[in-house]
């Protein structure tokens, strides 16, 4: 045996730590890279790597929002599904988490909802974070069974760290509904006790409990509109008091595959009255929570600390959402938006604006108190991260607003003032070959009242978000331009007059 001298073992020790001191140093300096890929937004949220879908479980506790997300941890594609998780103090800046939530017996772990039991009404212990989501087994599905989905709870003791699954699940099984799933359970404020609203196939089913641990169902909703819009997923129920008054109304969110206006998924809502049994509205026609083609599965956050409700969607369409040219990563959430109800002449509507913390990350860059749209109104900017605000002096006249880059590649936004109508146009704002369906049409919606009316548009690398009169209407889109989008024009048929005219600049938030 060859001897090795005591000052040699040294030596090697120091090179082995310099190795392994270069390799962390190496794997932090990569990590910003990792984040940093072609496509990938830098202020929006998404995951390090693989597949990501419906966002689960929003949650507050202890000055910290909880993001959990459908996840598939070995391929950008679906697959069996887990739990991610994600945690923020401000809903802005983000930091990944374990995996929480892992397929088992029961099956994959579909997508759900958590609660903080406060007082203990489950018997794991005072202020459990409480996970209640879908078991989807896949064996008995190939059997030919209906009732391969049910529910089952989970809890953690250490606000999200770790989760322990009850021993008793299901919680809730399936009577014979082919597609039963995605539970949201709140604290009713009426009954004192929880309730579970969950998509039964081609409505909803409302259940209620003491405890968590043992359900009993007490009504169903159907829709009043009755138009095909496909499955019904995801959905939520909460009151909201409407803006400048006393009155509460109760808000029932759903979201559909297929049948969204501008083609593929996308989330409606309805405006009603609940007594702790029945839901019931008057609505006549679909109201949509987004009229892009690019915000699905969006629920909201149990237990916020200032009451407000925040709603955070699923930033894709299940059209293509497996074949964006992504390569590391696929799927990013939409910005949080707070849900606020208005009242007008006909009825009501359900506004939504990113939160407030936003500003934190955006810094002015540019700012006019009018432009005159007799000539076109044009600026160089880099909008690959970027926030464009104007308001509209009176009723608008027809518009365009582009976006392109030096490779000819364009966005559009614009309004045609005979149809009454906002439109969005994708079709040349760079790769699209990867489905048919991606740009297959201009998308529109249909507006009234524009007269003064406000104008964001947030931009982030791979995706545009509108929002028009304070989240009236919003469209979201999912663009992929192969170079930074660096100028925008605006263009009036009849010259109209823009006010306060605003460009920021917003930071990324994994560069920190």
């Amino acid at each position: 045996m060859k001897k090795i001298s005591f000052i040699g073992i040294l030596i090697s020790l120091f090179l082995a730590g310099c190795g392994e001191k270069k390799e962390a140093t190496e794997m932090a300096a990569a990590e910003p890279e990792l984040m940093d890929e072609q496509f990938r937004p830098q202020y929006h949220f998404t995951p390090k790597e693989k597949w990501m879908n419906d966002p689960n479980g929003l949650v507050y506790q202890n000055g910290k929002y909880h993001l959990f997300y459908q996840y598939y941890p070995d391929d950008i594609v679906w697959g069996p599904m887990h739990w991610g998780h994600a945690t923020s103090e401000d809903l802005i800046d983000w930091d990944h988490q374990p995996i929480a939530l892992y397929p088992d017996s029961l099956g994959y772990i579909f997508s759900g909802s958590a609660v903080i039991d406060k007082d203990n009404t489950a018997g794991f212990g005072e202020n459990a974070m409480v996970a209640i989501f879908t078991y989807h087994n896949p064996n008995m599905e190939k059997e030919g069974r209906e009732d391969f989905q049910y529910q089952g709870i989970a809890y953690s003791l250490d606000e999200g760290k770790t989760w322990t699954k009850y021993s008793g699940n299901p919680v809730l099984p399936n009577l014979g509904v082919r597609d039963f799933r995605d539970p949201k359970v709140f604290h009713d404020p009426i009954t004192n006790n929880w309730k579970m609203i969950i998509a039964a196939g081609d409505h909803l089913q409302l259940f209620s409990s003491d405890d968590l641990k043992s359900w009993d169902k007490v009504s169903d909703f159907k829709d009043p509109v009755d138009e095909p819009v496909g499955v019904w997923e995801c959905p939520d129920l909460f009151p909201l008091q409407v803006d400048g008054t006393g009155e509460e109304k109760w808000v029932m969110i759903i979201s559909h595959n297929p049948g969204a206006p501008n083609g593929g998924s996308g989330t409606r809502y309805f405006i009603g009255d609940y007594d702790g049994k029945n839901f019931t509205t008057d609505q006549t026609e679909n109201q949509w929570l987004d009229y892009g083609t690019d915000n699905y599965a969006g629920v909201t956050f149990n237990n916020t600390p200032d009451g407000k409700r925040i709603f955070i969607g699923w930033m894709s369409n299940w059209d293509y959402a497996t074949q964006t040219p992504t390569e590391t990563w696929r799927s990013a959430m939409t910005l949080p938006r707070e849900l606020e109800l208005k009242k007008i002449e006909n009825g009501y509507f359900l506004a939504s604006f990113p939160v407030e913390q936003l500003s934190k990350i955006s810094e002015q860059e540019f700012s006019e108190a009018r432009v005159n749209l007799q000539e076109n109104f044009t600026k160089e900017f880099d909008f690959s991260q970027a926030k464009v605000s104007f308001q509209f002096e009176g009723a608008p006249s027809d518009f365009e607003i582009e976006f392109k880059n030096d490779s000819g590649e364009k966005y559009l936004i614009g309004y045609d003032a005979t149809g009454s109508t906002i439109y969005t146009d994708r079709r040349e704002a760079g790769k699209n070959e990867f489905n048919e369906k991606f740009d297959a049409r201009v998308q529109q919606m249909d507006v009234t009242g524009l007269e003064n009316a406000t104008f964001d548009i947030y931009l982030d690398r791979s995706s545009v978000e509108l929002f028009i009169d304070q989240g009236r209407y919003s469209m979201t889109n999912q663009i992929f331009p192969s170079k930074p989008l660096s100028q925008m024009t605006i263009r009036s048929k009849e010259g109209s007059i823009l006010k306060d005219v605003k460009i920021s600049s917003i930071k990324s938030i994994w560069k920190n």
